[in-house]
């Protein structure tokens, strides 16, 4: 069986090798517009519009899509656009606690099937020295919510997976592959 990650990110890609040893990386460049508004909602949504044409054109394939989002107080905060909306973003989130969603979309013959995880994360109060030096580091800058769990100087705690605050919730998805697979058995 043919598995394909349609992301280019090297977080998800990693994590998709704890399920499958060996897949092949196809991003696909679309436009990531969509109107809905509840955040686990959006995170599917976008994580459909990433599968692209990919499954056109592999029909036989196991393909895999996400989408991850920062969210806190009615507000979503996604990859910031430079350092300053970084900086923005981490004073914004600096002392708090905030949601952090993963919608994942998975093609195999003819069928979609979507996921969501939702993690919560307190942050550690940030002053702006701190904000400066690591939005200088430029890990931010690839990042929802312009920060990574595996940075540890922003997160102070969090609950839920750690794989789907870092950008693709393991466990959730491995349950769902076993259930595809499981029935194409049947």
């Amino acid at each position: 069986m043919r598995v394909i990650l349609a992301s280019n990110s090297p977080r998800r890609k990693k994590l998709l090798s704890l399920i499958f040893p060996s897949f092949e990386v196809i991003p696909q460049n679309v436009e990531e517009i969509c109107n809905k508004i509840r955040p686990s909602k959006k995170v599917v949504a976008l994580a459909l519009l990433k599968l692209g044409d990919l499954p056109q054109k592999e029909k036989d394939s196991l393909i895999i899509s996400a989408d991850t989002l920062v969210y806190m107080a009615g507000k979503v905060y996604g990859k910031p656009h430079d350092e300053a909306q970084a900086k923005c973003f981490l004073r914004e989130l600096s002392g708090k606690k905030h949601s952090v969603y993963t919608g994942v979309a998975v093609y195999y013959k003819g069928k979609t099937y979507t996921i969501y995880d939702k993690s919560t994360v307190r942050f550690v109060k940030l002053d702006e020295k701190a904000i400066d030096d690591y939005v200088e580091s430029g890990s931010p800058m690839d990042k929802a919510g312009a920060y990574g769990i595996q940075d540890k100087q922003v997160v102070d705690s969090y609950e839920g997976s750690y794989s789907n605050i870092v950008g693709l919730p393991v466990e959730k998805l491995e349950k769902l592959v076993n259930h595809i697979l499981n029935q194409e058995i049947l």
